[in-house]
């Protein structure tokens, strides 16, 4: 997985090759499709987290996301998924550059910029919510 990672981020924009998981941090993000609540990602101490909410596990109108196919398996990496590392935009546009700028954001932290930049995305319909 982490070789499939490394090639996405080569593919990535530049600035956001730099970012990186932070060591030190605790966070957490809930995952949400309309009013269904999907899953959780979360950090903690330099590793990342996901699981399925019940919520999501007792329905049956959406499929288990792609990257994650087993819905009762904790997943775990140190490195963020593609998944949602494509929410976080270049850091190469004029805009995002001046969003770092004035809110003092730490562009080399992933998780930070997926708390900033992380909530929608084009890539696809799900909410991504600081829990």
């Amino acid at each position: 997985m982490t070789k499939l990672i490394n090639k996405i981020k080569s593919l990535m924009p530049e600035g956001l090759k730099d970012s990186k998981t932070p060591e030190n941090e605790s966070l957490s993000f809930l995952i949400k499709y309309d009013d269904l609540n999907i899953g959780k990602l979360e950090l903690d101490e330099g590793k990342w987290i996901f699981y399925y909410t019940n919520e999501f596990k007792n329905q049956s109108n959406l499929k288990p996301l792609v990257d994650f196919p087993n819905i009762d398996k904790i997943y775990k990496n140190d490195e963020l998924w593609p998944f949602f590392l494509v929410r976080i935009p270049s850091l190469q546009q004029p805009k995002i550059q001046n969003k770092i700028k004035d809110e003092n954001i730490d562009s080399s932290n992933q998780a930070e910029l997926l708390k900033v930049f992380g909530k929608k995305t084009i890539s696809n319909p799900f909410e991504l919510v600081t829990d």
